[in-house]
């Protein structure tokens, strides 16, 4: 009987998925890496380093996003974006990155997507 559950429950996450705009959906994903992120401030050192490796490959894409010519945000924008990649990922670098900045930056990049 499980196996009949689980089509539907599959088939509601998709429709849900289908309602976000491009920009809701990538505001989820910032959205997702805060949480491991602020799980992760109170967890194992693994925790911590899991959380940092995911959030440094979201604002690399990020950043590699921004720099392509054919991206069709505003030049201003673009590079606004850009720096504040580099930020993220130095911090995400650093010996002991500071979680709760990262989290912050994630937060207020994702309720930016929401507007």
């Amino acid at each position: 009987m499980t196996h009949d559950v689980l089509p539907a429950a599959n088939r509601g996450a998709a429709a849900y998925r289908r309602q976000l705009t491009p920009k809701q959906m990538e505001a989820e994903v910032f959205a997702r890496c805060t949480r491991v992120l602020r799980a992760a401030e109170t967890g194992s050192p693994l925790d911590r380093a899991r959380a940092v490796a995911d959030n440094r490959r979201l604002w690399d894409a990020v950043q590699a996003s921004v720099v392509d010519p054919t991206n069709a945000l505003p030049q201003a924008l673009r590079a606004g974006l850009a720096q504040l990649a580099r930020t993220v990922v130095r911090e995400c670098d650093a010996g002991e990155p500071d979680l709760g900045f990262i989290a912050e930056i994630n937060e207020q990049t994702a309720a930016g997507l929401w507007r």
